[in-house]
């Protein structure tokens, strides 16, 4: 193949990339690419966040926060947040529970009545589901993994998050990231996974497929509380945990309690 064969190949290539993006940040008018059509179909391409820029990012719109080095740090800085409008309608700020050295990182979108009576991410219904996914599930202990949402407070009858709330938020959920440095994140849900990778994709195109996050493995599922209501996802969300577990190095228990 010559010179001129080669330069032609880079032209069409950067062009296609070019459209994806404009097409990933929203520009209306634009044909499905092969691309963007695989990703609705099948597996999406890996999302790779440049850590750089988001972290630049991040720390310009709070300054100081790159000076927080532990999580009890973060939550210090955090403090009795007034930054949008949750503030005044929560009882509890739920900022995050675990081993703050955890190989694992659960994430999900925002503290449902029972976490904002008690302060703790993950303690009504369905987060005692997702604890059964960690111990019995996984042979863990919950405290073995991070636990923690986008939102930090309540959304007003359990709305989904908006917009101006996740962006206000969002840069203490990449501190917490940054702080643990998990080997794998499992995102719970439609919020938390469009909110980390920056996309639109739906979940359930996106779950059970690896992504970049920032160097990062990151696995998204189904949330608990979708599980709750439709019991028969369960079988999807194991598979996708024991993706997670086989990165992971851990044994997968059998059924009736032994590991293979």
């Amino acid at each position: 193949m010559d010179a001129s064969s080669l330069d032609r190949r880079t032209l069409v290539a950067t062009i296609r990339d070019y459209v994806d993006q404009l097409r990933e940040e929203g520009m209306e008018g634009l044909p499905a690419s092969t691309s963007a059509t695989r990703a609705a179909t099948s597996a999406p391409a890996v999302v790779k966040a440049d850590a750089a820029s988001i972290s630049t990012e991040l720390f310009s719109k709070y300054p100081g926060l790159e000076k927080t080095s532990t999580l009890d740090e973060l939550r210090a800085f955090i403090g009795d947040c007034q930054r949008c409008k949750l503030a005044p309608r929560r009882t509890n700020l739920v900022y995050g529970i675990g081993n703050p050295n955890a190989d694992l990182m659960f994430v999900g979108e925002a503290p449902g009545a029972d976490e904002d009576a008690r302060g703790e991410p993950f303690v009504g219904r369905a987060g005692q589901l997702l604890t059964d996914i960690i111990e019995r599930g996984m042979g863990i202990s919950r405290a073995d993994v991070y636990i923690c949402n986008v939102i930090k407070c309540r959304p007003p009858d359990n709305r989904n998050p908006e917009p101006d709330e996740v962006a206000a938020c969002e840069p203490f959920l990449f501190r917490q990231i940054d702080l643990v440095r998990p080997r794998a994140i499992v995102g719970l849900g439609t919020f938390a996974v469009q909110a980390v990778l920056k996309v639109k994709i739906p979940i359930s195109k996106l779950r059970g497929n690896w992504q970049d996050f920032r160097g990062i493995r990151f696995m998204p599922t189904f949330h608990p509380a979708y599980l709750l209501r439709t019991p028969s996802d369960k079988r999807l969300v194991w598979a996708d945990i024991q993706e997670v577990m086989k990165y992971l190095g851990m044994p997968i228990p059998r059924r009736g309690g032994s590991a293979s």
